[in-house]
């Protein structure tokens, strides 16, 4: 049986940590995905970029995934939520 440690290993990280790996450091703009951007075509339908300072709802939708961005606009990290 393996371990499950809340909040370290769990099935619902697997989709952020994904997400994380394919965004985090990248730009999201309407061209193609490449090394330093990701196209935003390709990101999940329940989706929504949160600028700093952007005021956001707190409502709760476990397939949305949360994109923060930094002021340069490059990822800084994911959540779902």
């Amino acid at each position: 049986m393996p371990l499950v440690v809340p909040g370290i290993t769990n099935e619902s990280g697997d989709k952020t940590e994904e997400w994380t790996n394919k965004l985090v450091g990248k730009k999201i703009t309407e061209e193609p995905s490449s090394e330093v951007n990701f196209c935003m075509k390709e990101l999940p339908e329940e989706h929504r970029v949160i600028k700093p300072g952007m005021m956001v709802t707190k409502d709760y939708k476990p397939d949305r995934l949360n994109i923060h961005v930094k002021e340069d606009g490059t990822v800084s990290h994911v959540v779902h939520g």
